[in-house]
């Protein structure tokens, strides 16, 4: 294919009087040659040549290797022995001997051996450490406010009452509102304390709102359904007011579900009860 004098390299160069322009660098310093206006106007546009419109530009090679040949020559407009301060560390950002890791729940189960190992947190919020009960029967309950088994926190209660008065140093009962199931505890801790005094006039220590199931669950539950899986071998929590009892050696002694009456668990109760080893 021939190309119209207008695209001829050397008519071109001439028409262009290509010349050496100055570049400057960063800094204002002379950077090396660089290609006219009207060449530097001919290699940007893409498509079609600047001077024959219907001549597309690769067929102007001789402008770009021109162009690129001077550009190979350009010095760097920063010599190589240049160094640069290092940016100091932010102040906020910790180094790594400062990052404080936290143990993990998992971490919290796995070392675990009895119930006595475990720190759920209060109605404030801190941690407060299950071992003052150690030597106790304990039975655990994960409860709700607006649930159909709310009511159960009345025979919770005078079950409580009923074994301390016989044993007023070996029983307790420990509840774990959780809003898992329905959001049927959506209470703030101190909302939910009140209610279970006014309401069903409760003694019995009532700790901070948890989860039971999912990644989230309280490294407690975590073990107690490790340790005591329900029917079938099925270790999840089904529904609020599931109970555990817990001997004197801080073992699992006994699961039952949610329909089980409190007042129906004072057998097996008495029977750790009678158990001093």
């Amino acid at each position: 294919m021939s190309l119209p004098l207008s695209c001829n390299p050397c008519s071109v160069a001439a028409r262009l009087r290509l010349r050496r322009v100055p570049v400057l660098g960063a800094a204002g310093a002379r950077a090396g040659p660089g290609p006219s206006p009207a060449l530097a106007l001919a290699l940007t546009n893409t498509n079609n040549c600047a001077f024959h419109p219907s001549a597309p530009v690769a067929h102007c090679r001789h402008l770009r290797r021109l162009h690129h040949h001077r550009q190979r020559k350009q010095p760097l407009a920063v010599p190589l022995n240049t160094t640069f301060p290092l940016r100091p560390r932010s102040p906020s950002r910790p180094t790594p001997s400062a990052i404080c890791i936290t143990q993990s729940p998992l971490a919290t189960m796995a070392s675990a051996t009895s119930f006595y190992d475990f720190k759920p947190v209060d109605k404030r919020g801190e941690p407060k450490p299950l071992e003052e009960y150690k030597g106790k029967v304990v039975l655990v309950v994960n409860t709700a406010s607006k649930c159909g088994f709310t009511p159960q926190f009345e025979g919770l209660e005078k079950l409580y009452k009923g074994l301390k008065e016989k044993h007023p140093d070996d029983f307790v009962i420990v509840g774990f509102p959780c809003n898992q199931f329905g959001g049927q505890d959506p209470g703030t801790n101190d909302e939910i304390q009140s209610f279970c005094q006014v309401n069903y006039g409760v003694s019995f220590p009532i700790y901070g709102k948890i989860d039971v199931n999912g990644d989230k669950a309280d490294p407690l539950y975590e073990w107690l359904k490790n340790e005591q899986p329900g029917l079938m071998g099925l270790k999840r929590i089904k529904w609020n007011f599931e109970k555990f009892l817990i001997g004197r050696d801080g073992k699992v002694k006994g699961r039952w579900a949610s329909t089980t009456k409190p007042e129906s668990l004072e057998k097996p109760i008495l029977e750790q009860l009678n158990n001093k080893e």
